[in-house]
This record gives C-alpha cells, sequence and structure tokens, in this order.
C-alpha cells in the first residue's frame, strides 16, 4: 500500500502528477523511482560489455547507456506519466552485437542505423491507432515463445562468455574447464542474485555483479581500480549511423525483427507493470498508452542517435510499483540516478565478463518462465512456440527463430481448419517472413 504518511501538498508535483489522486506523497515516489534504478542499474555494466563485442568502444557505449536510458525514462516519467523506466533492452543488445555485427557481418555504426529504423517504425505505428491492433492480433503463444527464447539466446551467450559452454567440431557444442576461476564465478553470481531475487533484495542483481568482481580480484580474474571518475567523451558513437546498407533486403529484416521483439517486449512491460499499480481501467485497458507507447518508441531512436542499441521500457519497474510509485515523478527520479551513474564509468569498465554473464543468466531464466503461459494442450499453438524458442539459441538468430514460428504456426492452422486463428496480421508476416527466409 502506498504510503500516505508524507505531505500531499507537493507543490508544483502534486499539480503535474496528481499526486493525491493516485495516493501517493513526493517522497514516496522518491523511494519508489531510487528502487526502480537500484534494480536496473546493472545495466550501465552489462550493456557496454555485450555492445563492446561488436567493436563499439565500451568508455562512449557507457555514457549513451546512461543518457539514453536518463532521457527515455525522463519522457515516459513527465510525457506519459508513468512509473516506468527505460534502458537498452537485455536481449536486442546480444542479437546487435552477436547477429547483426558478428554473424552478419554489419558494421556497428549499420547496425545502429537498423535500430534507428526499428525506433521509426515503432513511433509511426504508436502515432496511428494501429499498434494496438498488432499487439492483439498476434498470437499469445508466439509471444511468449518469443521471450522465451531470446532468454535463451542469452542463456547460450551468457554460458560461452563465462567459459561454461565452448565450441567442439564432434559436438558443436561442449562444456569448458569447469573448475577453472571464471566460471565458478559466474555460476557463484547466478545463484547469489537468484537467492537475492528469491528474498526480494533491493538491488540483487547489481549486488551479485560486484560480489563476484570482488571476489575474482584475489583470484586474478579480476581487477579494481577507482569507481568514480569525470564521464568519458561520448563523441564516438554520437550521430554514428550508417545507411549505406539499406538498400539490402537484410537491412531491413534486421530493422523489423529489432522493432518487433521490442514490439512484444514493451507490450507485455507496459501492461504488466501497470497492471501491478492497479493503473489499468475497468476494461483492463491502461490509459494514456497512446502517450506511453509514444514515449517508449522515441526511446529508441533516440538511443540509436547517442549510440546504443534499442531501448525499451523495463520489467525491473515493477520493484518501483511495489515501493509505492504511482506517477511519472518516480520515473524522473530514476531518470536523474542514471545521469548521477554517468560519474561511475571506471567501475563499469572494470566489471569483468563472468560478472555480466551471471546477470544474463539470471536475465535468461525470468524470460524462459513466459512459456508457462502457451497452451501445450494445444499442439497448433504449442508447436510453433517451441520451433520459435529453441531455434532462436541453436542457429544463433532471432530473426530465424521468428520466422520458423509464423510459418509453421500458419501451416499448421492451415492444415488442422482452424482458419479462424489465422489473423491478417499473422498470414501478412508468415508470408513476409517465408520469402526472406534464405536471407534471414
Amino acid at each position: 500500500m502506498a504510503d500516505t504518511t508524507g505531505s500531499r501538498s507537493g507543490g508544483a508535483f502534486e499539480r503535474y502528477f496528481a499526486l493525491a489522486a493516485n495516493g501517493t506523497t513526493v517522497r514516496t515516489e522518491v523511494i519508489a523511482g531510487i528502487t526502480t534504478f537500484l534494480t536496473m542499474a546493472y545495466i550501465i555494466f552489462v550493456n557496454p560489455n555485450i555492445l563492446s563485442a561488436s567493436g563499439m568502444p565500451k568508455e562512449a557505449v557507457f555514457v549513451a547507456t546512461c543518457v539514453a536510458a536518463a532521457v527515455a525514462t525522463l519522457i515516459m516519467g513527465l510525457y506519459a506519466k508513468y512509473p516506468i523506466a527505460l534502458a537498452p533492452g537485455m536481449g536486442l543488445n546480444a542479437f546487435f552485437a552477436f547477429y547483426v555485427v558478428g554473424a552478419l557481418g554489419f558494421s556497428w555504426q549499420q547496425a545502429l542505423a537498423c535500430v534507428f529504423i526499428s525506433g521509426i517504425l515503432a513511433l509511426i505505428i504508436s502515432i496511428l491507432p494501429i499498434r494496438a491492433w498488432l499487439i492483439n492480433a498476434i498470437p499469445h503463444s508466439l509471444k511468449m515463445a518469443t521471450s522465451a527464447g531470446i532468454g535463451f539466446f542469452l542463456a547460450i551467450i551468457a554460458l560461452q562468455g563465462a567459459g561454461l559452454v565452448v565450441d567442439s567440431p564432434a559436438t558443436l557444442v561442449t562444456h569448458g574447464k569447469i573448475l577453472s576461476a571464471a566460471p565458478l564465478l559466474a555460476l557463484l553470481g547466478f545463484v547469489i542474485i537468484a537467492a537475492l531475487n528469491q528474498l526480494k533484495i533491493i538491488g540483487s542483481t547489481i549486488i551479485g555483479i560486484l560480489a563476484v568482481t570482488i571476489i575474482g580480484i584475489p583470484l586474478g580474474v579480476a581487477s579494481l581500480g577507482a569507481v568514480f571518475a569525470v564521464p568519458p567523451n561520448p563523441m564516438s558513437t554520437f550521430l554514428a549511423l550508417d545507411f549505406s546498407r539499406a538498400a539490402e533486403g537484410t537491412f531491413w529484416i534486421v530493422a523489423l525483427t529489432m522493432f518487433f521483439v521490442d514490439f512484444f517486449d514493451t507490450a507485455g512491460t507496459l501492461v504488466g507493470v501497470t497492471h501491478r499499480a492497479g493503473l489499468l481501467d475497468e476494461e483492463g485497458k491502461l490509459p494514456r498508452l497512446r502517450e506511453a507507447l509514444i514515449a517508449d518508441s522515441s526511446a529508441t531512436t533516440i538511443g540509436a542517435l547517442i549510440g546504443t542499441s534499442n531501448t525499451t521500457s523495463y520489467i525491473e519497474s515493477a520493484a518501483g510499483v511495489a515501493a509505492g510509485g504511482r506517477t511519472g515523478l518516480a520515473s524522473v527520479v530514476t531518470a536523474i540516478c542514471f545521469l548521477l551513474a554517468l560519474f561511475l564509468a571506471p567501475l563499469a569498465g572494470t566489471i569483468p565478463v563472468y560478472a555480466t554473464a551471471a546477470a544474463l543468466l539470471f536475465v535468461a531464466v525470468v524470460m524462459s518462465r513466459a512459456l508457462a503461459e502457451v497452451d501445450w494442450d494445444d499442439l497448433t499453438e504449442a508447436a510453433p512456440a517451441a520451433i520459435t524458442a529453441i531455434a532462436m539459441p541453436l542457429t544463433y538468430s532471432i530473426a530465424m527463430g521468428l520466422g520458423l514460428g509464423f510459418i509453421t504456426y500458419a501451416i499448421i492452422k492451415l492444415l488442422t481448419g482452424r482458419l479462424q486463428d489465422l489473423t491478417p496480421p499473422v498470414i501478412l508476416l508468415a508470408v513476409v517472413f517465408a520469402i526472406m527466409l534464405p536471407m534471414l
């Protein structure tokens, strides 16, 4: 229940955010905003590590991560007035670094152009009255499978980064040197994060990352120097977009994949967090949905210009809601925290890969639970969902997983006479993916 003991006057805050009408106070909103920041602060360490694998300068990505998160969260707080924070999304940052750049051979500048286009597409359909129609038209099973599949994709990246999984000419993959320091510390970090989350300890993910980093120092697998410093120069990634491959079909497949993944993730986060906050109306709909979607869509566009992968709404905002956050004032506080985090650049630069792998593995667990919402007794829903989730990590391609999912969904529904389940968007996407399949 929200804290109502503090002053409700709040002056300008009260008038703009309607604190009393939402059953909250300035103090409660400040606490909620800080709480949300602590639960998602791991992204300022993890995102630079992941995107640096694409060749992006880690220091500039750190600044871009903090600034994109701050600006996007501020827009959500001041424009949509919801207690929802945004930052570069987990899953899409890995897709950016390891698939678009690593597998497809794009430069990171070209990949940023794809991110920008995906943001523009999202912004256009958010302004036009079609985004809600699309959200409702995509099968629930494929939405859930996409979330889980990205989680599995993160898991294999985390296991590789920790040295727990390595390549094998005989079996494709096998286990690494499990008893060496880095793999053991990655596993330790994972169980610490999972245990602290179960105990509902605020900031559990960042606690786990820092704990195994410190433990690794005497073992020679981590080093820790200064903590605070003036923010690095961000100009190497600022406005670095390269549209030279925009005439290629692959460019648009990548952009559309980013768009759809971000699309599904945002829909689930907005509904989930606002439902928990009691902000849905009597019909279960979200007031100011258009404003919230525009805020989220503009975040990706802004993030691409600054120099990071897709920026999206974070489910960790639910922690701030649980602490009493009910208005955009909580988001304003979270945004300020991200700006203050700019001075933590030296600390972010020394976090080892095995420590961020622990966080990635935990995020994978959280995302994989979406499969529980698939109707496993209906094979016309379950089979495409399973193919989608399994194909993403095993083909090392989110796009391939999505493509196989939509194609198999349409064909199975057709063969079983369930034509009423085939909505126009599903048919369209299945046809598009079938045409583009050789390019995925």
